[in-house]
């Protein structure tokens, strides 16, 4: 599988691994814990079999749309095989043109081997993940669950991209 991911500047980073952070600190499944040279916040706008050179061209063309606004606001948390804890990224209007170019770049491309549904325009729920456990594990209120001065919209900037190539555990840079 391969990612098309956007990274958050450096305050927004430093922002949610401070997030990371609280939540480890307080005995609770955390990113922080994934030690992994390749794990960062990071929004994933897609994902496919591949990234084949004519959808990484599109890509490409697309990322040039960077650097964007960045707003983190709110928790979310999904349920399924995994359950995650996310701060909700609110979408503004060139994030979601940005996030309907990579899409359909990527599912035009018989070669890609076909995109997750979920990152489809219309289903795609705009996050940066904060933990992962295979229960649920986050039972506190929202407000306890991220650190004083971090608790209400939080804003950055969208700044460069990354593919993450899940069969070799590496990622690519795709803009800057």
């Amino acid at each position: 599988m391969r990612t098309v991911e956007l990274l958050p500047d450096g305050a927004a980073e430093l922002a949610v691994r401070r997030a990371w952070r609280h939540l480890a600190a307080a005995g609770m499944p955390s990113q922080e814990a994934h030690t992994h040279p390749t794990n960062r916040p990071h929004l994933t706008l897609a994902a496919a079999g591949a990234l084949p050179d004519a959808a990484r061209e599109k890509v490409t063309e697309a990322l040039a749309a960077l650097p964007l606004g960045l707003c983190l606001d709110g928790l979310l948390r999904f349920a399924g095989r995994t359950h995650v804890l996310a701060w909700a990224v609110r979408p503004d209007p060139g994030l979601l043109r940005l996030h309907e170019a990579v899409w359909r770049a990527l599912a035009a491309s018989p070669e890609a081997g076909g995109t997750n549904p979920l990152h489809a325009p219309g289903r795609w729920v705009p996050h940066i993940t904060l933990g992962r456990s295979r229960r649920p594990a986050w039972d506190r209120p929202d407000p306890e669950l991220l650190p004083a001065g971090l608790r209400g919209p939080v804003r950055g900037r969208l700044t460069a991209a990354r593919s993450y190539d899940s069969a070799t555990r590496t990622t690519e840079a795709l803009a800057p």
